[in-house]
């Protein structure tokens, strides 16, 4: 479904992403894991067309990052959730839910209502489409993402961190969202620093060290003795994660 193919991102003299390589495949549910300034975030601001290439190639399915109209069919097929919600202040959560099924596929505005109305039930905020961002709670703001993301009803959900700006309440809010996507065959690829939540709901982890792609193992062999933990770098990294 994506293809990341010898992905190279640099910010100046600064390597971020380099030679990285990996597919996902429909139905996965790969947890990208690793410490700050591993270039995960950046991985998925590529994915996304937000950050430009400096080398190698991103496609979903036969659509390439690189080509600008082929970046338009992508992001029609893939969707973003970031960590501080981006929701706009001045409409309310219908209206941050519809616009893009309406100006982007061209949706008649009932069918984006309709649309609308299903995921807020689905996310427990069926009473709050008239309310603003500013009224809402930082887990609800954050499921309005959620909802937001999969009103254009995407192939497969980019999730950068999404509760790293919540407190635990709100983060088990938005957690159990993510996991019953996950089980409803939702291609999913998360950031994530919740490793017991990583752990959990994923099929694959991927373990990104200074750029490069150290491990791209399936969950159970990453978090076993005989797996990724025979590795020292990746011990120590889920052993630092174990004790906090």
């Amino acid at each position: 479904m994506i293809s990341i193919n010898n992905v190279q991102k640099s910010f100046g003299n600064t390597v971020i992403l380099d030679g990285v390589s990996l597919t996902i495949n429909k139905g996965d549910v790969v947890s990208i894991l690793g410490a700050s300034g591993s270039g995960k975030s950046t991985l998925i601001r590529c994915i996304n067309g937000l950050e430009r290439l400096n080398g190698g190639d991103i496609k979903v399915g036969e659509n390439s990052v690189k080509n600008k109209v082929e970046l338009n069919e992508i992001r029609k097929k893939v969707s973003t959730v970031f960590q501080h919600f981006n929701l706009y202040p001045h409409l309310t959560v219908l209206d941050n839910i519809t616009l893009a099924p309406i100006e982007v596929l061209g949706w008649e505005k009932s069918k984006a209502i309709t649309k609308a109305t299903e995921l807020l039930n689905l996310v427990g905020l069926q009473d709050k489409s008239d309310s603003y961002p500013s009224q809402l709670s930082g887990g609800q703001k954050q499921r309005i993402g959620i909802c937001r993301a999969l009103a254009m009803e995407p192939e497969c959900l980019l999730l950068d961190e999404v509760t790293s700006a919540l407190d635990p309440e709100m983060t088990s809010e938005v957690l159990d969202v993510l996991a019953d996507l996950a089980r409803s065959g939702t291609t999913l690829i998360f950031v994530t620093h919740e490793i017991a939540f990583a752990r959990k709901i994923s099929n694959r982890i991927v373990f990104l060290d200074e750029g490069k792609v150290r491990a791209d193992m399936e969950k159970e062999q990453f978090f076993s003795n005989d797996g990724g933990r025979q590795d020292p770098r990746i011990k120590r990294f889920l052993d630092k994660m174990d004790s906090k």
